[in-house]
């Protein structure tokens, strides 16, 4: 999601007539959009605001601005650790960027965060949909569509209702037409987006979500190819999302469910509303019904009070759900949420550390059996462009979202945004090699057209 919020932010600077530069030293305005999940990322930000003291004071003129969940957390204390900042905005005003700075650089710094969403005429269907369709993307085919705004869950551990707000869906109609126009525009592969989107339309209908029916749609429109998801809950999986699943070839054999731990102990302390047997049985049932789905999760090591039994519990159920990869963290007490108040239980980090280099090695293993049995199957990808290590090599990334690197042939050169079919010939824990076949269908993208959003 932020990075979704970057895209969008790059493309409403640039439709004011701001122009990127790869040189912060060249640049007239610095945006920083921050996270807050973890602690790291706070200090990584404020050492890079830090750095940028100096060059602002040799350059007075240079506007430096600050956004993203950080910035709604922290509010008025980043300008008081650093007083060269020029503009302060939260998650609910990001539009509103290009017109602070203005007003900045007529009227001095601006802190303005707002507590909650505007109503829906601050920022109409139409301005939120330009937003969104302007946004400056690495990758023309693939775009991150917003689907749901903020979180009603309660999760111990997790700053996110507190920065982004309660659960907000937008419109269905809304939503098809930004994927439709997306599409026009060469876009072949959407991701929706949301903090718990399997909830979708749950705040509309005031009863069952509306995400299966969203995905039905999302995929019926013309031009798009891959229909991706990210996150889904796991109290919230569905029978009838996962029949959408099964039954619509465009959403790709890929689910991303989050664990976070498997003691029920820990889950209960954590506030996340389901068992690790309830877990395992919602992942059977999508296995059942998806036979090749890649699943990929989220795991939390040295949640306050957890304790060796509570880890090896996650160990086993970690070596069950037999994952194809996992993002592993460190637990990061966050100021506000239920966990950072739990100091006195909290687990030693030489201890955390120890069992995170446990767990990497169960989903590691898990990770390479998957990969070694797809040697020798033709698998179709979604070309990238060259490897960013060895840009003889060519990426793609196919519909279980693993990473494929081969070499093109020569005389037959592959555009980014081609779809290609690739035999696998090798295998590591985090991508597969493979051999070129031949190129299925070349790029839809088009030249970008600047849109001027809101």
């Amino acid at each position: 999601m932020n990075d979704h919020d970057s895209e969008r932010l790059a493309g409403l600077l640039t439709a004011d007539g701001l122009v990127s530069t790869p040189d912060m030293e060249a640049a007239d305005v610095v945006v920083f959009n921050t996270c807050c999940i973890r602690e790291n990322a706070d200090n990584k930000f404020y050492g890079h605001l830090g750095n940028l003291k100096t060059l602002r004071e040799q350059r007075p003129d240079m506007q430096i601005a600050v956004g993203g969940c950080l910035a709604q957390m922290d509010k008025g204390r980043i300008r008081e650790r650093a007083s060269h900042v020029d503009v302060v905005f939260g998650t609910h005003n990001l539009t509103d960027a290009p017109e602070l700075l203005r007003r900045a650089a007529r009227s001095g710094p601006i802190v303005e965060i707002l507590d909650e969403p505007l109503p829906e005429s601050h920022l109409s269907a139409q301005g939120q949909q330009a937003a969104a369709v302007g946004a400056v993307r690495d990758l023309p085919y693939a775009a991150w569509v917003t689907i749901q705004m903020g979180c009603n869950n309660s999760c111990a551990f997790c700053i996110v209702p507190s920065v982004r707000g309660g659960e907000v869906s937008r419109s269905m109609d809304d939503l098809v037409a930004e994927v439709r126009t997306l599409a026009d525009r060469g876009v072949t592969e959407v991701t929706l987006l949301g903090q718990n989107v399997n909830s979708y339309g749950r705040d509309i209908t005031r009863r069952a979500p509306l995400f299966a029916d969203l995905l039905r749609l999302v995929s019926a429109v013309d031009g798009i190819r891959r229909v991706r998801f990210t996150s889904p809950h796991p109290k919230d999986l569905r029978p009838e999302t996962i029949a959408a699943m099964a039954e619509t070839p465009e959403v790709c054999d890929h689910l991303h469910l989050p664990l976070q731990a498997g003691s029920n102990a820990t889950l209960m302390a954590m506030r996340r509303g389901y068992t690790a047997e309830r877990y395992l049985a919602r992942l059977a049932d999508a296995r059942a019904a998806i036979s090749d789905l890649a699943v990929s999760t989220d795991l939390i090591v040295g949640f306050p009070g957890e304790t060796e039994d509570d880890f090896e519990r996650t160990l086993e159920v970690a070596a069950e759900a037999n994952y194809d990869s996992a993002y592993t963290f460190v637990f990061s007490p966050r100021p506000g949420t239920r966990a950072a108040a739990m100091q006195d239980r909290f687990v030693p980090s030489e201890v955390a550390a120890e069992r995170m280099e446990r767990l990497r090695a169960v989903v590691e293993r898990s990770a390479l059996v998957l990969h070694r049995a797809r040697i020798g199957k033709v698998e179709e990808v979604l070309v990238e462009g060259p490897s960013k290590r060895d840009p003889s090599v060519i990426t793609g990334r196919t519909g279980q979202n693993k990473l494929v690197h081969f070499e093109p042939v020569e005389g037959r050169p592959i555009a980014i945004g081609s779809f290609a079919e690739v035999r696998v010939t090798g295998s590591a824990r985090h991508h597969l090699f493979g051999e070129l076949i031949e190129v299925t269908a070349p790029p839809r993208h088009r030249t970008r057209i600047p849109v001027v959003a809101g």
